[in-house]
């Protein structure tokens, strides 16, 4: 899609993105403490508007506190919202995004009508989670004024790829094993293949999968009221390594020749023919094995799930999407959020919404995370012949689905705290890390170098490793 350059000076453009940036953040901070207010019935401690008078009740004054909070906190927020519309209606702006920030502030005077109406007739008079609703249009509305003044302000109409080489036409070889210096002693060539073997089963994805694993089991023990047994744990979280393990080999093993095309695969062990293919092959079988034995010794829809992750990342994302749809991240984030599916089975035996919701916050975020991978490996994504989005739809595109994702992921955030009554520390997480993976895509946005890309890709980790482990505290101890 072609895009229209804006004359305004840097300088400008960035305070006007850090406006809006910082306007995000406070109707999602908004939501996020009305959230809480909801369920903690915070509302019923205060029913004048606007200001809230001393309950009678003195037990009630967290709950006073927490409804203030939302007060203070929404006229806060409106400021921003009336300031934000304001400065593009007075400044250099396109049409849409004008538009589109004066709509948002519009529906702000709406919510707050609703607000009040909830606070001093009752929930009852309005239609159920309207005022939530609302909420989230507002945010949806300023995430994508966002998005479009970007990538009008910073992007480019021909930053794609029209035809990634084929791979028949690349000359470059890459040395197998026989033309490398092996090592003589018996001793040396053991730990090199032990090592081999080891990175086929992709370790850096295991610590963060069994963390979404274990966010499942504490959310199914916390709404089951049930004990998690050491042996649960340990099965479920064995079984997942074991799992992500055979996934990775499978992995290894169908894209071996594309690998050798590829400058950051062009080391992997079967990439250089240095641990046979039939090898790799029984590996990952028997990994696939010994997961299924311990999934089965918690239950088998535990373990269905754990073959379904397997069968999923191997043949329908690797052999299937990778190489054929742009969507493949995005349907692909499908075998990230099946541990969320399996932590919650292996404590209930069934699928239940607060594990969906749990999956469903991880199928987002996956996107958002992988498209700044790759944007730092466009090149070598061309190379292989895999059509990865700033591939087919260039980097503007792509940094502009980041914030897409982002607003998805954090509007899923809020589903979670709906569903499963997680409290506040869970809360600030979100947005305090939410804040920081925002400020990296934004920046991202300006810098566009590779070094950006792979903070954004650090701050989608740290994002998503906090809040997950601000699930399992708030699940376990509150």
């Amino acid at each position: 899609m072609a895009t229209e350059s804006f004359p305004r000076p840097i300088s400008t453009r960035r305070r006007f993105s850090a406006l809006l940036s910082v306007t995000a953040l406070g109707v999602y901070l908004l939501l996020i403490v009305g959230a809480t207010t909801s369920l903690t019935n915070a509302t019923a401690s205060c029913s004048t508007w606007p200001t809230c008078h001393a309950p009678v009740d003195p037990l009630s004054q967290t709950e006073l506190a927490i409804a203030w909070a939302h007060r203070l906190t929404a006229a806060v927020v409106g400021l921003l919202v009336a300031t934000t519309a304001i400065a593009a209606i007075l400044g250099d702006v396109s049409s849409r995004v004008r538009s589109i920030l004066v709509v948002g502030g519009l529906l702000y005077v709406v919510q707050i009508g609703v607000g009040a109406v909830t606070a001093t007739v009752g929930p009852a008079a309005i239609v159920p989670g309207l005022h939530l609703a609302l909420g989230l249009v507002i945010f949806s509305a300023i995430v994508l004024a966002l998005a479009w003044d970007l990538e009008l302000a910073t992007g480019s109409d021909d930053d794609a790829i029209e035809s990634p080489e084929p791979l028949e036409e690349l000359e470059e070889e890459v040395p197998t094993a026989t033309e490398r210096t092996i090592p003589s002693s018996r001793l040396s060539r053991a730990r090199l293949t032990a090592i081999a073997y080891f990175r086929m089963t992709k370790p850096r994805l295991m610590w963060l999968l069994c963390l979404v694993a274990a966010a499942g089991m504490a959310l199914a023990a916390g709404s089951v009221g049930s004990d998690l047994t050491l042996s649960t744990i340990l099965a479920t979280l064995g079984g997942g390594v074991l799992s992500i393990g055979a996934s990775g080999t499978f992995n290894h093993v169908l894209e071996r020749d594309v690998d050798q095309q590829m400058s950051r695969t062009a080391e992997r062990p079967l990439a250089v023919d240095l641990i046979p293919v039939r090898n790799a092959l029984a590996f990952g079988f028997a990994l696939t094995v010994a997961s299924l034995a311990l999934f089965l010794t918690i239950n088998r829809l535990a373990a269905a799930l754990g073959l379904a992750a397997i069968l999923f990342y191997s043949v329908v994302y690797t052999l299937m999407l990778k190489p054929n749809t742009v969507q493949n991240t995005v349907i692909g984030g499908a075998a990230g959020a099946l541990p969320a599916l399996i932590g919650w089975a292996a404590v209930t035996n069934e699928i239940g919404m607060p594990g969906l919701a749990l999956a469903g916050l991880i199928f987002l975020w996956t996107p958002a995370h992988f498209y700044n991978l790759a944007l730092a490996y466009k090149d070598d994504y061309a190379r292989g012949g895999f059509p990865m989005m700033p591939v087919v739809r260039g980097e503007t595109v792509t940094r502009k689905h980041i914030l897409y994702y982002i607003a998805a992921t954090l509007a899923s955030a809020i589903a979670l705290t709906w569903i499963t009554n997680l409290g506040m520390l869970y809360a600030g997480t979100v947005v305090l890390f939410g804040g920081i993976f925002l400020w990296a895509a934004v920046r991202l946005h300006f810098e566009q170098t590779e070094a950006a890309a792979f903070r954004s890709f650090h701050a989608s980790n740290a994002f998503l490793g906090a809040v997950l482990v601000a699930v399992l505290v708030d699940a376990m101890a509150f």
